[in-house]
C-alpha cells in the first residue's frame, strides 16, 4: 500500500466494501464485524486534519491520539489548538498519547504512572473542552505491554482485548509489517484495529527520507514565520528567502 491521501482513501473504501463496521473503543462489542481507526499524532498535527478531513468526507469517525508531552507541538499553542479544534469538529475523538520516557524515573511504578496518565488526560481535557476517555502509549515498553494497564476513566488501546481480540495492524516507521489490504480483503478477521501515522502520508508518493526531510525543511520556514510575529523588521535582518 501506498503512503498516499488516495492510497488511504481507497483502503477504507475497502474496509467498508469488506463489511466492516467503523467502530470505536466505546461499542465495538455492539458489532460482529468491525474495525477501529486510531491515529498517534507523534509530530504533525496539520497532516493529522488532513487524514480526518478524508474521513470525515466518507462519513466515518475515528480515533485522534494527542501527545501531550510532545517536542514538536505545544498543545497550548493557539494555532494548534485550531488544528486538534479541527478534528473534534470533523467528529472524531480525542485520547491521549501517554509517553513513559517522560517519567523515566517512574517507569518501573505502575501506580505512578497511572497518575501521570491521568494528570495529562485532565490536561488534555482543559485544553479540548471535552472528555478525555481514551489513552494509547506512544512507543511502548516491554513492561508497560505486559502491565495491561487498567485506568480508571480511561480505555487503554494497547489493552489486552485490543491486542489479541483483534487483529492488530499498523504503519509504523512507514511500514506495514502485514499485508493490510490482502487481509482486509480475505475478511479473515472479524475485528480489526488499525493504527496509522498521518505523517507518513502526503499527496505523492515519496520515501521515509523524503517524509523527514520535508518536515525538516518546513519548521524552518515555520520557525522564520514565528519569529516574524515576534521580531520587528526580521527582514532587515535575514530573509526567509535564504531558507527556501
Amino acid at each position: 500500500m501506498e503512503f498516499t491521501y488516495e492510497a488511504y482513501s481507497q483502503l477504507l473504501e475497502q474496509i467498508s466494501a469488506c463489511e466492516y463496521q467503523f467502530v470505536n473503543y466505546h461499542n465495538w462489542e455492539q458489532f460482529e464485524r468491525c474495525v477501529i481507526l486510531r491515529h498517534d499524532i507523534d509530530y504533525d498535527p496539520i497532516k493529522a486534519v488532513k487524514i480526518a478531513e478524508i474521513e470525515k468526507n466518507k462519513g466515518i469517525s475515528s480515533t485522534y491520539f494527542v501527545l501531550v508531552t510532545s517536542d514538536f507541538y505545544n498543545i497550548y499553542s493557539g494555532k494548534n489548538d485550531t488544528y486538534f479544534q479541527a478534528l473534534k469538529n470533523y467528529g472524531h475523538e480525542i485520547g491521549l498519547h501517554f509517553d513513559e520516557t517522560r517519567y523515566w524515573g517512574l517507569r518501573n511504578d505502575l501506580d505512578a504512572l497511572k497518575s501521570k496518565i491521568l494528570y495529562e488526560a485532565k490536561r488534555l481535557e482543559e485544553v479540548m473542552q471535552c472528555p478525555i476517555t481514551t489513552v494509547s502509549m506512544h512507543r511502548p515498553s516491554e513492561f508497560i505491554l505486559k502491565a495491561d494497564l487498567k485506568i480508571p476513566g480511561l480505555i487503554n488501546s494497547y489493552g489486552k482485548e485490543y491486542l489479541y481480540d483483534f487483529k492488530y495492524l499498523s504503519d509504523s516507521r512507514k511500514i506495514w509489517r502485514e499485508p493490510v489490504r490482502d487481509l482486509i480483503e480475505s475478511r479473515k478477521y472479524t475485528r480489526l484495529h488499525i493504527l496509522t501515522h498521518a505523517f507518513w502520508y502526503s499527496e505523492r508518493r515519496e520515501d521515509i527520507c523524503s517524509s523527514i526531510r520535508k518536515f525538516i525543511d518546513r519548521a524552518t520556514i515555520d520557525r522564520w514565520n514565528l519569529l516574524k510575529d515576534n521580531i520587528t523588521n526580521l527582514t532587515d535582518l535575514i530573509s526567509k528567502e535564504e531558507f527556501e
